[in-house]
């Protein structure tokens, strides 16, 4: 057939169309085209236009494919189906077979000529500026596909284009509904407001009796006790079964003999240093010292302090210029350099006092030693120490026993509720594992838990000793909490209650200004606030409220730090003046008439669904997931 439509229109570019649809449903080059032709084994049927099974699953391991790369691993058929795909793969799939049988009863067609010259324009088989052959084939027998097959794919996609660019795309955005559009978006309104904040009330008593318990009452389920949990912590670390003490001084002076380097310290020196960038300014420097000027009488001369000079308590090699290093360890405690040519500057050096190198003796050191080689023989008994009482837990051995048997610690910490706090609410002091706490609330008493790892080579084991069951607590448990908490909502009451008085007084008339002087406020106002965009005190909710009313209109709200409240009047709306030329409003146009024209072929693809009727063959496609009964 390509040959016939060679003959037909001379030389010619092939294309396969990787999309056909722009829409979820796929009509302007979404979908993957290269499919065999309808077998025997059908997915779907949509009035007389048949999905095969191998259609839908070439598609649906297209989709795999590409959600696999969004989510940076491949996905079995199965976790695809757990995500929805195949649905997804299937809808596209029956809107594509709906346009096919449409433009099938309408007789739609493409003449071989206007097919071979739309397939010439596409440039994915030009190579040097050419159409190649060669290019053409390989990609369809890379994808198992016959030139037949492909020709009849993009006549069926260009008849389906046919219908879709009937239906919609001509479809334009009325400048009248791109006006509402813009003026919605640029919008903004300018707004008076009063804060009102706890500290502008009356300072509140505590309530009687009677008004704390009902208010405990009404509220006691706050105040509940959560469950507890006591429990046993074992842990196995290199610093838990470290010995030390077994450690002999005969290995530990081995170790030190070895490394004998690490406790030797170079000499040292405490350096000044003057800088100079000119070497006529050095030169002349040196000239006042030479004459019997004083290091510090110079620094003054120059207005230096000791900060800006001192370079500290260095070895020879932490000077980053070596000609400065050689210079400075070659002068006598408290003497002066001349001047010395460094890679960036010329120097004077000041040496203010000589450390000489040193080697910590042994003695100093033993116990230091000690410890590391000790914590180096424990990293490798940890290990083995960990299979052991694997093995002791397996037959049966609670903690405490294992401790014993083993000779390491068990703790007890205060018993802790699921945020790691004991009963007087304050933080318990825990080993640093992962999932320690959530791994507690999810065993029970008498349950063997698995291991956790502490730190790089440590491990920690719990049970769950007793589980204290959660309670109401009793209203002199928690008397000042429960009054803290009225207050607290007192005072949320009496600002709401102020807020709302203030705002009914600006609705009738009453000037905001008066408002804020009469009650102690100060009146504030935000100019240009846009919706949902918080703007200082008033947050995206109340900036998106501002927009609910004409100009004039007041209202209250709770203020950005959920804390005051805001008496909020508008006193002007704006809109930015309308352009239909402007290269935001014509970009807005354009993404709009998209957006029409996939809404109305969307509405035309679902009506010719529902009077061709949809049939699914679920089991057979439950085979191509296998998700099948078999399985």
């Amino acid at each position: 057939m390509l040959d016939a439509l060679r003959k037909g229109a001379g030389t010619w570019v092939a294309k396969i169309f990787i999309a056909l649809l722009v829409l979820s449903f796929g009509v302007w080059g979404v979908a993957d085209v290269l499919r065999n032709g309808f077998g025997q084994n059908v997915a779907a049927k949509v009035g007389g236009t048949e999905i095969s099974l191998q259609d839908f699953d070439r598609a649906y391991r297209r989709d795999l494919n590409r959600f696999g790369q969004q989510l940076g691993r491949p996905l079995s058929t199965k976790e695809g189906a757990q995500l929805g795909i195949p649905q997804q793969t299937l809808g596209t799939l029956i809107a594509e077979a709906a346009l096919n049988e449409n433009a099938r009863t309408m007789n739609l067609g493409i003449s071989d000529e206007k097919l071979s010259v739309q397939i010439q324009q596409d440039p994915s088989f030009r190579s040097a500026g050419s159409y190649d052959p060669n290019l053409l084939k390989q990609i369809l027998r890379n994808n198992g596909i016959s030139e037949d097959e492909f020709v009849m794919e993009q006549r069926a996609l260009a008849e389906r284009q046919q219908l879709a660019q009937a239906i919609s795309g001509g479809m334009v955005v009325p400048t009248a509904y791109l006006k509402v559009l813009h003026d919605y978006q640029s919008e903004s309104r300018d707004v008076a407001y009063l804060l009102i904040e706890p500290s502008n009330l009356d300072e509140i008593a505590d309530p009687d009796e009677a008004t704390l318990q009902a208010f405990f009452e009404a509220e006691k389920a706050k105040f509940k006790a959560p469950e507890y949990r006591k429990i046993t912590l074992l842990q196995l670390t290199p610093s838990t079964i470290a010995r030390p003490d077994d450690i002999s001084d005969e290995d530990a002076h081995a170790e030190y003999e070895a490394n004998k380097q690490q406790y030797h310290e170079p000499e040292k020196r405490k350096v000044r240093q003057l800088s100079f960038t000119k070497s006529e300014d050095a030169k002349a420097a040196a000239d006042k010292l030479a004459t019997g000027m004083s290091f510090d009488d110079l620094m003054k001369e120059l207005n230096l302090t000791d900060n800006d000079v001192y370079l500290g308590l260095m070895a020879k090699g932490d000077f980053l210029d070596p000609a400065i290093g050689d210079a400075a360890f070659t002068l006598e405690e408290g003497k002066t350099s001349d001047v010395v040519e460094g890679r960036f500057s010329s120097i004077i050096l000041n040496v203010l006092e000589i450390q000489p190198e040193k080697t910590k003796p042994f003695e100093e050191v033993k116990d230091d030693i000690k410890v590391t080689l000790a914590r180096e023989q424990a990293e490798r008994e940890v290990l083995d120490l960990l299979g052991e009482i694997e093995d002791a837990r397996a037959g049966g051995a609670k903690l405490k026993e294992v401790a014993e048997r083993f000779h390491l610690d068990i703790t007890t910490p205060d018993a802790i509720d699921s945020a790691g706090k004991n009963q007087a609410e304050a933080k318990v002091d825990l080993p640093d594992a992962k999932d320690l706490i959530a791994g507690v609330f999810d065993s029970d008493v008498g349950v063997e838990n698995d291991p956790l790892q502490l730190g790089a080579r440590g491990f920690l084991w719990y049970e769950v000793d007793e589980v204290i069951p959660s309670r109401d607590r009793t209203l002199d448990e928690v008397k000042d909490q429960v009054i803290a908490a009225w207050k607290e909502a007192e005072v949320e009451k009496r600002l709401a209650e102020k807020a709302t008085e203030l705002a009914e007084k600006a609705r009738s008339g009453t000037d905001m200004a008066a408002l804020a002087e009469s009650n102690g406020l100060e009146l504030k106002t935000a100019d240009g606030i846009v919706r949902n965009v918080a703007a200082g005190d008033i947050s995206g909710a109340a900036a998106s409220q501002a927009f609910d009313g004409a100009e004039g209109s007041v209202f209250d709200v709770e203020a950005a730090d959920k804390v005051g409240r805001l008496v909020i009047k508008v006193t002007a709306r704006k809109t930015s003046e309308f352009n239909e030329a402007d290269p935001a409003n014509a970009a807005l146009k354009t993404q709009l008439a998209s957006q029409l024209q996939d809404s109305l072929l969307n509405q035309y693809i679902s009506n010719v669904e529902t009077k061709a009727g949809i049939h699914v063959n679920e089991a057979g496609i439950a085979d191509v997931l296998g998700l099948g009964a078999t399985n």
